[in-house]
């Protein structure tokens, strides 16, 4: 099987490098900075115009954690519904429990959702928080979700490669497994191989200077140092080394 790359993405700009860099297919944020929010409906539809890849959107409404109350659903819900009436192909969404077990009723009306629309659903890597990986995934696999995102409970997926192969192996036959977190074209030929998952999903990110993040006495500044005064784009060149690495796999 062919192995796919999924870009994930911050604005139609971004889905563009990623389609121009080879990608397979998109997960359209917001909000990179904070683990990804629900785009805008602009982005959406400019990507649309202009990408003809998949477009999976996030939907989340906050950083922090994944316990959606009841008004914070209400609202991600009819996020949803607009996305999917707009074009998406797909939702990007994960509920957990304050014990760490999925939220059963949000997670199934995101998917029957998505699915009353003819698109994909992904158990994003609110997953990775998840008390257990094989109740959780067991109970994803009969609500018939497509997809789940997971770095395989670690920081970074390069470090949870046995886990990915244990779930790769055990479930991989009734769910998509997407490996992601600190995914790049120096890794994606190790982690293809040891797991045994056919998907990656990378950032591919660079960085752009914006010279009015800090002023006088005041700083907008997100990122770590060397970037206090720059903002996250999609590099298509990353892109390019990513899918060419994947190449070499498949």
């Amino acid at each position: 099987m062919k192995p796919k790359i999924e870009i994930c993405c911050g604005s139609a700009q971004d889905c563009q490098a990623a389609q121009r860099g080879g990608a397979d297919r998109i997960e359209l944020n917001s909000a990179l900075a904070l683990g990804g929010l629900t785009p805008t409906l602009a982005n959406l539809i400019e990507a649309k115009k202009t990408v003809t890849l998949p477009i999976i959107t996030m939907v989340r409404s906050r950083g922090a954690g994944f316990c959606t109350t009841d008004a914070e659903f209400e609202i991600l819900f009819a996020d949803a519904e607009l996305l999917l009436k707009h074009g998406a192909d797909g939702l990007a969404f994960g509920a957990l429990n304050a014990d760490h077990t999925l939220n059963a009723a949000q997670t199934r009306a995101m998917i029957e959702l998505a699915h009353r629309y003819g698109r994909e659903f992904v158990f994003h890597r609110a997953f990775d928080c998840a008390a257990d990986f094989d109740t959780a995934i067991s109970q994803l696999i009969d609500w018939k979700a497509d997809r789940v995102l997971t770095s395989g409970g670690e920081d970074k997926a390069e470090h949870g490669i046995e886990t990915l192969a244990r779930l790769q192996r055990k479930y991989g036959g009734h769910i998509e497994i997407l490996a992601g977190s600190g995914v790049n074209a120096s890794n994606a030929r190790l982690l293809l191989e040891q797991t045994g998952v056919h998907q990656l999903h990378s950032s591919c990110k660079d960085w752009l200077t914006d010279p009015t993040t800090v002023g006088h006495h005041v700083t907008y500044a997100f990122a770590p140092a060397p970037h206090e005064l720059d903002y996250d784009v999609v590099s298509e060149q990353k892109v390019r080394e990513l899918t060419a690495a994947v190449g070499v796999c498949g």
